[in-house]
């Protein structure tokens, strides 16, 4: 599996987002709803990163958006459901985490959910050493959220 920094502008990519997307809108009501279109990563300087097979085949994406020089925020994650159970996940986080790294970054944060479908999200943050934490940036306090970090 390969770790890339890609355009969301790639037809496979945009439509993985797009699905993304259209899942947290289906999941969570709007005003408790912090997902990104692929638009809003682009406008806030942010990198897309994807996993892929050898093959090509795009297993799965994310994205790190900066909040600071030293600090930015996991946003996006997304399995392909023909990949999940396989590690994409894990893997396509290490391969950021180490990309986030050689920036110079020092910590990532994230807002995920805090209900039931958000459990494997939040097991494999914690699995990476992110531990929750209170609001960050302009997150409000919001029980429908959990906010984690990790600092390296």
């Amino acid at each position: 599996m390969i770790v890339t920094v890609e355009t969301p502008d790639t037809t496979d990519v945009a439509a993985l987002l797009a699905v993304h997307e259209a899942l947290m809108r289906d999941q969570t009501p709007a005003e408790s709803c912090h997902v990104r279109s692929a638009d809003d990563l682009r406008a806030a300087n942010g990198q897309v990163y994807t996993l892929r097979s050898e093959t090509g085949a795009l297993l799965a994406i994310a994205a790190l958006v900066p909040l600071s020089a030293t600090h930015e925020e996991l946003k996006s994650m997304h399995t392909a459901r023909a990949a999940r159970g396989r590690g994409a996940g894990r893997a396509l986080l290490d391969g950021m985490i180490s990309d986030a790294r050689s920036r110079g970054v020092t910590r990532i944060s994230l807002e995920t959910g805090s209900g039931p479908e958000h459990d494997a999200a939040r097991a494999l943050y914690a699995k990476a050493g992110f531990s929750e934490t209170a609001p960050f940036a302009d997150y409000p306090d919001d029980p429908l959220s959990t906010y984690m970090t990790r600092a390296f």
